[in-house]
């Protein structure tokens, strides 16, 4: 049988996504209650980290363990890859001996060519074009503390990054309008607004962008492997702070979101952050439940 991979969001459907959605929520409620929910058991997960993270290692560790499964971190330095096996060989070979691999990599056509090769199912646990897993547990968390997010108005600040282009996946699945404003030679991929062009707009106004919204989103100025152009991303992105004149011009009710680590002083000030409007702590815990059922579609 054909394997099924979520390398971005558009590898489910709408309906699959909102049944997800609910059954994350469900699932929470299950561990909040201390239910034992050991759909996978005796199931491998294999994490595959060729770049660090903290919320992804221990969301997808806690995942399988509390599913009843296990899980095995693999670091650059524990596989062949960073001493030059071929791609497709380490797929081949990683996956006849486990249930499903989660892949933390750069360029996105490597997980492509990884999912290729391989016999079991692939998640993208991140690729510098989209970080798919992280969107379902933003979802997540509007919909506990908004209801449904669609028809919504959602702002993106700051870089078009993959976190922006996961988003933009987004508003066509979830079918909501996302307003990005991006600084000129920062902006998302110009093929994914043009084939999304019903949901999006897109201009260099954080002011504009975040007007009416719902729910401010923003990410780092300069992500990992950026760090040579933090000084140049950081004048570029000056006026792109979520502060609090900023969050004045969403709707009152709107909530803050960002997928961390984060900046303090920079891309969000301190008092956004850990002001009443923010929710980043529910959804940074989000990501262990989103993917308890992201696991539960993929493997059961």
């Amino acid at each position: 049988m054909v394997p099924r991979h979520f390398l971005t969001l558009m590898d489910l459907s709408k309906d699959e996504l909102q049944t997800l959605i609910a059954r994350a929520i469900e699932i929470k409620a299950m561990h909040y209650a201390g239910t034992r929910h050991e759909i996978l058991k005796n199931k491998v997960l294999a994490m595959v980290f060729e770049k660090s993270s903290t919320r992804t290692r221990v969301s997808f560790e806690t995942a399988m363990i509390q599913c009843g499964g296990s899980a095995m971190f693999l670091s650059p330095h524990d596989t062949q890859l960073g001493r030059g096996e071929p791609i497709e060989d380490m797929a081949r070979v990683l996956s006849s001996m486990v249930d499903c691999i989660m892949v933390r990599t750069s360029a996105h056509d490597r997980i492509e060519l990884f999912a290729k090769y391989s016999k079991v199912p692939v998640i993208n646990a991140l690729t510098d074009s989209c970080h798919p897993c992280q969107l379902l547990a933003d979802v997540q968390t509007y919909n506990e503390q908004r209801g449904s997010i669609q028809n919504k108005k959602v702002a993106w600040i700051g870089d078009g990054n993959n976190m922006c282009h996961s988003y933009i996946n987004a508003a066509h699945q979830f079918d909501f309008e996302l307003a990005i404003a991006s600084p000129v030679g920062y902006q998302p991929n110009t093929d994914l607004i043009t084939r999304f062009a019903q949901h999006i707009s897109l201009c260099e106004d954080p002011q504009q962008a975040i007007t009416g919204a719902d729910l401010v989103c923003t990410d780092v100025w300069a992500s990992m492997g950026q760090e040579e152009e933090q000084a140049k991303r950081a004048k570029a992105f000056a006026p792109y702070q979520v502060n609090r004149r900023l969050m004045a011009l969403a709707k009152p009710d709107a909530l803050f979101m960002h997928c961390l680590p984060a900046h303090r002083g920079e891309e969000v000030s301190t008092q956004v952050i850990e002001g009443a409007q923010s929710v980043v702590w529910a959804q940074a815990e989000n990501r262990l439940h989103s993917q308890k059922a992201l696991l539960e579609i993929l493997l059961v």
